[in-house]
């Protein structure tokens, strides 16, 4: 078992004995989804920690978009308890970029392009490229791809 996933287990366990019922309904679900994930396909396989990490972030990822739309129906009760479990799914997320970071991160990869060849807005995806492996899981897609059209324009 990975260690990230192992983790998970001993904090239900830890959270079913103190009654915390939102953080163990929180972390069950988490758990299917990585177990859906394993068995999904031709054959059952073991997840890396990077893989999941993957489907924490998509778990929180849905949080933030429920919570939205519990808010635009005007239900927040509802928003509030999304928003509690997107918390506490990020407690196993790596710490997220700031804006200084993450600009850092894409100058150094635009630089990069331009070395190999790559100039203007069609170095996009050349850009995108390099850069998104180094912020994988930290920073979201379109934050990245904002920062990056700024950057090259």
């Amino acid at each position: 078992m990975t260690t990230l996933k192992a983790r998970l287990h001993d904090d239900l366990t830890l959270a079913i004995k103190a009654h915390d019922k939102l953080r163990s309904a929180t972390l069950r679900l988490t758990l299917t989804a990585i177990q859906k994930e394993e068995v999904a396909g031709t054959a059952a396989r073991e997840l890396s920690d990077v893989e999941v990490e993957k489907i924490i972030a998509r778990e929180a990822k849905k949080r933030r978009e429920a919570a939205e739309a519990f808010d635009k129906g005007g239900r927040t009760d509802s928003a509030e308890r999304e928003r509690a479990e997107g918390e506490v799914l990020a407690d196993y997320l790596p710490k997220p970029l700031t804006d200084a970071e993450l600009t850092e991160l894409v100058a150094a990869a635009v630089a990069e392009a331009k070395e190999a060849g790559a100039e203007g807005p069609r170095a996009m995806g050349a850009v995108m490229k390099i850069v998104n492996p180094k912020v994988a899981g930290r920073a979201d897609g379109g934050r990245v791809a904002a920062a990056v059209k700024k950057l090259l324009a």
